[in-house]
C-alpha cells in the first residue's frame, strides 16, 4: 500500500520534463524581453546623456542664456498643452499604468519628455533625469510589449523592466536599476516575479549605454568606519534631519504644484513664472552652483568642510520651483544635490567624516522621498563602495520610517502603513489618508 502510495505522489518523467521545458522557455521569453527592453532604454539613455551633457556644457559656457528660461517655459508648456495631455502624469502615468492595465503608454512621451528635459537643462532649471530616463524606458517597453501582443501579468512585468532598464542605464547602477524598477511602484511590497527581466533589462541597458561613449560621474570613495553604538546614536539624528528634509521637499514641491494650477491655468505661463523665479533665486544667490544638476557641488560635498551650510536649502528651492512649475527633468540628481549637502553639514555638526556623511545622505534622502531604501541602498554601494555599509542602510531605512505616507511619486500603492497595518486594499499615496472607512 506505501509503495503504491510513493508510486502515485512521485512525478512521473513526463511530468517534470514538460514543467523543465515550461520554465525553460519562460526564462528564455523573459531573457529576450528583457534584452529587447534594455537595448531600447540603453540606446535612448544614451542620446539623452550625450544632449544633457552638450545642454550643460553650453549653458555654462555661455550663462547669460539663463535669462531665456522663462521663454523656454513657454515654449515647453505650450508643446505639451497641445501634444502632451495624455502623457502628463509623467512617472506617475507609469506607476498607475503598471497597476491599472491601462492603454498603452504613448510613444511620443520619450521623445517629448526627452526634448523638455534637455531644453530645461540648457536655460538652467534645476531638474534631474530619472524622471526622463524612466518614462522613456516604460513608453519602449510598454511598445515591445504590445507589439509581442503579451498578457496583462506579463505587460506589467516589462514594464517593471522598462522603469529598471531606464533608471540603471541613466545612471550606470543595473543592480540598483533592477531593484528600484520593483519597488518605486508599491511602498513596502516588492513583486520578485518580475526580477529576472528587470535585472536583464537594466544589465543591458548599462551596457549599451556605456558601449555608446557614456561616461558616468565618478564619487569618491569615503573610507569604511566601523559601526559603534554613539555612531549609532549618531545616524540615528542624521536620519531624522534626512527624513525632514525629505518631509520639507515633498509638501513644498507638491503643495507649490497644486497652488500654482489653481492660481494660473495655463501651463505654458505657469513655467514662464517658474523660469522668473529661478532667474530671482539666481540673482539671490549670487551663483550658478544651483542651475542643473548640480553634479560639481556633489562631489564637493564629499571635500569640502567649507561647504555653505545652506547650500542643501538653496537647491532643494531652486529644484521645487522648477519642478513644481512644470518644468521636466526628474528629482534624483538634485535630491543627491540636497542629501550630499546636508550629509556635509550635519557631518561636521556630529563628527562624523564629512565623505561618509556626504555619501549617506547622497542615497539615504533620495530613498525617504521616493520610498526605495532599499534600491537606494544599493546605488549607494555601486556609486560609493562597499565602505558605506551598514551606515547607508541604517540610515535609509529609519529615513523611510519617519517620512511618513507621502513622497515624490503620489501614484505609488500603499499596501502596509509603515507601522506593519494592513490596508483593506491598496490605495495610492494621493489618496492617503483614506476617508473611506472600509478601506482603513
Amino acid at each position: 500500500m506505501d509503495d503504491e502510495i510513493a508510486e502515485a505522489e512521485a512525478p512521473s518523467p513526463e511530468g517534470w520534463r514538460a514543467r523543465a521545458k515550461r520554465h525553460a522557455g519562460t526564462m528564455l521569453q523573459w531573457l529576450g524581453l528583457g534584452s529587447l527592453v534594455g537595448v531600447a532604454c540603453g540606446v535612448a539613455s544614451a542620446i539623452f546623456l550625450h544632449a544633457l551633457d552638450f545642454a550643460t556644457r553650453f549653458r555654462n559656457a555661455h550663462e547669460p542664456i539663463v535669462h531665456a528660461l522663462p521663454v523656454a517655459g513657454l515654449v515647453i508648456g505650450a508643446l505639451y498643452a497641445r501634444f502632451g495631455a495624455s502623457i502628463k502624469g509623467g512617472n506617475n502615468l507609469v506607476i498607475d499604468t503598471v497597476h491599472d492595465d491601462s492603454a498603452q503608454l504613448p510613444l511620443r512621451m520619450g521623445p517629448m519628455v526627452l526634448v523638455g528635459t534637455v531644453l530645461t537643462h540648457l536655460f538652467g532649471g534645476s531638474a534631474g533625469r530619472e524622471g526622463t530616463a524612466v518614462q522613456m524606458g516604460a513608453s519602449l517597453a510598454d511598445l515591445i510589449a504590445h507589439r509581442w501582443n503579451v498578457d496583462k501579468e506579463t505587460r506589467r512585468r516589462v514594464l517593471a523592466a522598462g522603469i529598471a532598464g531606464g533608471f540603471g542605464s541613466v545612471f550606470g547602477t543595473p543592480i540598483a536599476g533592477a531593484i528600484f524598477g520593483l519597488e518605486v511602484v508599491s511602498v513596502g511590497r516588492m513583486e520578485y516575479d518580475a526580477l529576472f527581466p528587470a535585472l536583464v533589462a537594466s544589465l543591458v541597458g548599462d551596457l549599451v549605454t556605456r558601449s555608446l561613449g557614456v561616461v558616468h560621474a565618478a564619487y569618491p570613495a569615503p573610507a569604511a568606519l566601523g559601526l559603534t553604538p554613539l555612531l549609532l546614536g549618531k545616524w540615528a539624528v542624521f536620519a531624522l534631519a534626512v527624513a525632514l528634509t525629505s518631509i520639507v521637499f515633498v509638501e513644498l514641491t507638491h503643495r507649490l504644484k497644486k497652488l500654482l494650477e489653481r492660481r494660473v491655468p495655463s501651463l505654458a505661463l505657469r513655467m514662464a513664472l517658474g523660469g522668473v523665479a529661478v532667474i530671482a533665486l539666481w540673482k539671490l544667490v549670487g551663483t550658478s552652483d544651483y542651475l542643473g544638476l548640480g553634479v560639481p557641488m556633489i562631489l564637493r560635498s564629499f571635500t569640502d568642510p567649507a561647504l555653505p551650510l545652506y547650500a542643501f536649502a538653496a537647491k532643494l528651492v531652486f529644484t521645487s520651483v522648477t519642478l513644481a512649475s512644470g518644468f521636466l527633468g526628474g528629482e534624483v540628481t538634485p535630491l543627491f544635490f540636497v542629501g550630499a549637502a546636508l550629509g556635509n553639514a550635519l557631518g561636521r555638526a556630529l563628527g562624523i567624516p564629512i565623505g561618509l556623511a556626504a555619501g549617506v545622505g547622497l542615497a539615504a534622502l533620495f530613498a525617504a522621498a521616493a520610498n526605495t531604501p532599499i534600491a537606494l541602498s544599493i546605488m549607494a554601494i555601486e556609486l560609493l563602495g562597499a565602505s558605506v555599509v551598514p551606515h547607508v542602510v541604517i540610515v535609509s531605512v529609519l529615513a523611510y520610517l519617519v517620512s511618513g505616507h507621502r513622497g515624490i511619486y503620489p501614484a505609488q500603492r500603499l499596501f502596509r502603513r509603515k507601522s506593519g497595518e494592513r490596508l483593506a486594499r491598496p490605495i495610492a499615496l494621493r489618496e492617503y489618508p483614506p476617508t473611506n472607512p472600509e478601506q482603513r
